[in-house]
């Protein structure tokens, strides 16, 4: 099975104020898993790694029948930092970086994973994690 995750993170200042989200569909688009999570003060980018770490973690913590898995987020930096076309160079990314290596390490030995891919879209396409990651801000605000 092919598991499509859409991922993303924001902070009210940067750094500020954060929090991640990830919204996991099965291939059919069946909704398996939202989240969001508060991070308490960081920047953008490292929210949005946490918001893969969530569902990394989420996957490895779930026994899902697993082939592949999309994320798809609304960051060309991290996407293209996971992709490994741009280094890493701020080493509090680097080692989120790390731990998304882990975490993939620990799926493909646990899955037989074929595929895990990181895809760019517009913040358009990536509605519905948006708004959880904002409703888990404007829960603490409140």
């Amino acid at each position: 099975m092919t598991i499509k995750i859409n991922t993303d993170g924001g902070a009210r200042g940067n750094p500020g104020p954060a929090a991640c989200a990830f919204v996991a569909y099965d291939e059919a688009g069946n909704l398996l898993e939202k989240r969001g999570k508060y991070l308490g003060t960081a920047t953008n980018n490292e929210a949005e790694y946490q918001g893969v770490i969530e569902a990394l973690t989420y996957l490895a913590n779930n026994k899902h029948l697993i082939s592949n898995i999309n994320f798809f987020l609304d960051s060309q930096l991290v996407v293209n930092q996971l992709n490994g076309l741009f280094k890493v160079k701020e080493p509090r990314l680097r080692a989120l970086l790390m731990k998304v290596r882990e975490l993939e390490s620990e799926l493909t030995k646990s899955y037989k994973l074929q595929a895990i891919s990181y895809e760019y879209v517009p913040r358009e396409q990536n509605r519905v994690a948006d708004a959880l990651v904002n409703e888990t801000l404007d829960k603490l605000a409140e």
